[in-house]
């Protein structure tokens, strides 16, 4: 056993001394490094048999060498740096995978206590994760009955034996009891004519609410709803986009609903709500409130989107212009619900919404940094009305609000149509003008837009204005508009044999709006 404790001693003592040597001889080589008082020492010594040459390769020799060992040390600085935020990273993520977790149980948790909330709201009325006193033949009670035995028996039920209390439409079940025992009102409107109309509307606006609207902009708007549901008010702020559609509404004596478009909106549940699958409710919107509500009058109804590209309007507006433009009305509807409550609202069939055809759309748009471009999808849809400047003040007449029917302004437009078709010598002139814009900008009219300056057209005379006018601002507006998206800087020089053909084909200067927009295009080039 001394033996033992001889030689171990021995040999822990010469480890310890080995170890001791390394680390000595460590530090001892780093004071021999950095022993500047050698190094001068040795440098006084050899000074003086040193040359000019020599002079300067021992000052460049003494500036590499401390370069280097500076920079070693500042690459060694710098990677325990590293190393030490690469550790506390590798520690936040393992923190938060560790919450990660927890929440993943917390959610687990949640969902199965709404399972078993939903299971007891149809069927029994126990609080969660209390026993259920349930009794065997016997009368006694059995103690290990649970909430979870209820659910299992909820979910074997059919859905439609399931119970249901409440109507899931609060809103629209509140239009249907509200119009239970309507009687439509009298409308005073049948010596309307559309440039009365028009006229009514720019005199209400000025002497009830000082607004001062043009002429023009009043007709663009009447004859757009003849050829879309879906009119676009566009341009600088202040110009009184929102103000109209408002003072239009207190015209009719209905008034306007006006819906604020969020950023966020991503799809049409932003507009027309959606379904709560946990408290078994539909979360109306007050768009949607009001294009139920009307369908039980014949009222005229306008729904303003304001700001309605602070979103994209593709996202959630898309499927209404699909629909809006569907020829037959019969077929305008909405999918809201999959199933069929027995309480559903009375409008409701088979969870299908059919849009009315009283109902007319209207989307400010800004045209900012803080909005999205409108696409060319919207524009081809929908109707658009530029703002681009302030009104000026003009006296009006004091002019009363009046009812009218939307059956009656159909009918004006329907003997519009009739009374003051497109000329054919006008269609043919916008024939040789598509020729042209083809050949020499690969750009086409379209079924579509052709189909609307037929409606257009003859309504907008029927309310006053022009022929040659109307075609004007709705070729600007339909048709050259798509040049924006063209290269500019490659049809410069078709654009001014453009402006000569429309002076040519339709008279000098008579194409007033296509003119001053495409001299626009030029000076943006």
């Amino acid at each position: 056993m001394d033996a033992f404790l001889n030689w171990f001693f021995a040999f822990i003592t010469t480890m310890f001394s080995g170890i001791w040597q390394g680390i000595k001889s460590f530090f001892l080589g780093l004071i021999h490094i950095f022993d500047f008082g050698t190094y001068f020492g040795l440098f006084s010594q050899y000074q003086g048999e040193f040359g000019a040459v020599g002079w300067i390769l021992a000052v460049l020799t003494f500036v590499l060498v401390y370069a280097f060992w500076i920079g070693l040390i500042f690459l060694l600085v710098l990677f325990i740096r590293k190393y030490i935020r690469f550790r506390s990273s590798l520690v936040c993520n393992e923190d938060l995978l560790e919450e990660i977790a927890v929440l993943h149980k917390d959610v687990v948790r949640l969902n199965k206590e709404k399972e078993r909330i939903m299971a007891l709201k149809g069927g029994a009325t126990v609080g969660v994760g209390e026993p259920i006193a349930e009794k065997n033949e016997g009368g006694e009670v059995i103690p290990d009955a649970y909430v979870g035995e209820v659910v299992a028996a909820a979910d074997a039920r059919p859905a439609e034996q399931l119970p249901i209390q409440e109507p899931r439409f609060y809103r629209l079940s509140a239009v249907d009891e509200k119009y239970s025992n309507y009687v439509p009102p009298a409308y005073e409107d049948e010596d309307l004519t559309l440039a009365d109309l028009c006229d009514e509307i720019r005199n209400f606006a000025c002497s009830n609410s000082r607004l001062f609207y043009e002429i023009k902009t009043i007709r663009l708007m009447i004859a757009g709803f003849a050829s879309t549901k879906m009119i676009l008010l566009q341009g600088i702020s202040g110009t009184g986009k929102t103000s109209l559609p408002y003072v239009m509404g207190k015209y009719f004596e209905n008034d306007t609903t006006i819906s604020s478009v969020q950023p966020s909106w991503r799809d049409r549940s932003e507009l027309f709500g959606f379904f709560n699958e946990f408290t078994k409710k539909f979360n109306e919107t007050e768009v949607l409130r009001r294009i139920y509500e009307s369908a039980y009058t014949d009222d005229i109804n306008i729904i303003v989107l304001d700001e309605m590209n602070i979103a994209r309007v593709e996202y959630y507006f898309a499927e209404m212009l699909s629909i809006l433009e569907m020829p037959d009305p019969e077929e305008w509807k909405i999918q809201l619900v999959p199933s069929v409550w027995p309480n559903d609202p009375a409008l409701l069939v088979d969870g299908k919404l059919k849009i009315p055809t009283n109902v007319w759309y209207i989307g400010t748009a800004n045209n900012d940094d803080s909005t999205f471009a409108v696409s060319d999808k919207v524009y081809d849809r929908a109707f658009v009305i530029n703002l681009d400047k302030k009104g000026v003040p003009f006296d009006a007449p004091a002019t009363e609000a009046r009812r009218v029917s939307y059956s009656r302004v159909e009918k004006l437009y329907a003997k519009a149509l009739e009374e003051r078709p497109v000329s054919d010598e006008m269609l043919g002139k916008v024939e040789k003008l598509d020729n042209f814009v083809i050949e020499h900008f690969r750009v086409a009219f379209g079924n579509r837009i052709l189909k609307q300056l037929k409606i257009f057209v003859p309504v907008y005379v029927a309310c006053g204005g022009d022929e040659l006018e109307g075609l004007d601002y709705i070729l600007a507006t339909k048709v050259f508009r798509k040049f924006e998206s063209l290269n500019l800087g490659l049809i410069r020089d078709e654009i001014k044999g453009l402006i000569s053909f429309l002076d040519a084909t339709f008279g000098k200067d008579t194409m007033k709006e296509c003119i001053a927009f495409l001299k626009r295009l030029q000076k943006s080039y």
